[in-house]
């Protein structure tokens, strides 16, 4: 009763528009209070914001979001846009392909969505409009290209995730880049589906020279720079996630000053974002560890685990249950709120059916990647719709062919785990 009560409370505020953080904090500490009085509570206040902040992963978090806010400074994902442009333009639909692939680029130097889609926006939608491409074409492409962010190494979703359920933070950022590549060859193969479909929803393709593709080349060069200062050096095992964001954020420093684009005013615009987002997401990771203590108290995940386990179903019908409880709460929550939220209830469960911990990370994030993009609260559609001043609706209608290839690429993510876990299994 005490537990139903507590949820319902948890609703209510999400419901009237409390942010994560408080509605969490707030609603576990009303019910810690219920169970075991001032004693109990007051113990887990005083003791929770240093063990929350204290954790040395912890700082992979502001670090990283500072390398994206160098990279952004930089403008190294216009180059990138251009590049790929360059290789693939000449097939019809070539732009809005070459936009999933600077996606994935900006995602393997940025672990922000929203970032990626704001980015993508001002660089790629000008020129696909410019061109004569559907608005709701180019719109949706852009949208789902952000999402990358999440997904491809370094990601901050992955890296919550890793703090939340205790396994290994490099496993899992590892185990992003082969998902990664498939989610973006997903994203090229339905724009070129879709061009075949509707050939009027886009323009003719425009061809370059290879002596023009030879060139482009060298405005790629930052990103591998940054690419091997991060993913390489933890993939070889010379750095951790920890140290590897610090030196991403060191190298995106530099690129920016290389490009002659880090004053005094950017630093501290960059800095101060950083530091804005970073005190965000830990607050709700605070709240997050207030009212998990009252779920482990009142042994909701054993009581869940025991429930599951005695279900007449197979594991994988179980999982693709869950599966389908993500996209549901995606439509209506915010994606890291829904990993604080569910993780430590759900994973003993997934652990117990016989799942990997680091394959379920990853395919929760590929599947919170879709409620980034449907409505009513995808935050990259409304991102992308601001750049292009179309209707959401139009833009909502633009991504749905994608939103249909990425459940087909969750499913094949879930039927064939080797593709997650392949990568983690190679690395020193």
């Amino acid at each position: 009763m005490l537990v139903t009560f507590v949820l319902l409370l948890l609703g209510f505020l999400l419901f009237i528009g409390l942010p994560v953080a408080f509605a969490m904090a707030v609603s576990g500490a009303i019910g810690l209070y219920l169970y075991g009085g001032m004693p109990i509570l007051g113990g887990i206040l005083n003791t929770t914001p240093l063990t929350t902040a204290n954790s040395y992963e912890m700082i992979t978090i502001p670090m990283f979001i500072l390398m994206a806010e160098f990279v952004i400074l930089s403008g190294i994902a216009g180059d990138l846009f251009k590049a790929a442009t360059i290789w693939v333009g000449r097939i019809k639909g070539g732009v809005a392909m070459a936009t999933a692939i600077a996606g994935a680029g900006f995602g393997a130097i940025s672990g922000s969505s929203t970032a990626a889609a704001a980015t993508l926006a001002a660089t790629s939608l000008p020129e696909m409009m410019k061109q004569g491409y559907e608005a709701k074409l180019a719109g949706g492409v852009v949208a789902i290209s952000g999402t990358l962010a999440m997904l491809i190494p370094p990601s901050v979703a992955l890296i919550l995730y890793g703090i939340l359920a205790d396994v290994s933070i490099s496993a899992l950022l590892i185990g992003g880049v082969i998902p990664g590549l498939i989610v973006t060859l997903a994203i090229v193969l339905t724009v070129w589906i879709l061009v075949i479909l509707w050939p009027e929803s886009a323009p003719a393709g425009q061809p370059y020279s290879f002596r023009e593709k030879i060139a482009s080349l060298k405005r790629v060069g930052p990103m591998l720079v940054l690419f091997v200062a991060i993913t390489g050096t933890i993939y070889s095992g010379i750095a951790t996630p920890t140290e590897a964001s610090g030196i991403g954020a060191f190298v995106a420093m530099l690129l920016a000053i290389w490009e002659r684009k880090l004053n005094l005013s950017t630093l501290w615009i960059a800095l101060r974002t950083s530091a804005q987002t970073s005190c965000m997401i830990l607050f709700i990771i605070l709240g997050a560890h207030v009212f998990g203590y009252f779920i482990t108290l009142t042994r909701v995940t054993n009581d869940l685990t025991d429930w599951v386990a005695a279900l007449p179903l197979a594991p994988l019908t179980i999982m693709a249950l869950i599966l389908v409880g993500y996209i549901i709460l995606g439509f209506f929550m915010d994606q890291i709120a829904i990993l604080i939220l569910t993780v430590p209830v759900v994973l003993p469960t997934v652990i117990a059916l016989g799942f990997d911990p680091v394959w379920f990370g990853v395919i929760v994030v590929v599947t919170a990647e879709v409620g980034m993009v449907t409505p009513p609260l995808g935050m990259n559609v409304f991102v992308v719709a601001r750049y292009t001043r179309r209707p959401i609706s139009e833009l909502f209608r633009g991504v749905m062919p994608h939103v249909w290839a990425h459940l087909i690429v969750i499913a094949l993510l879930t039927l064939f785990p080797g593709l997650v876990l392949w990568l983690p299994s190679t690395m020193n």
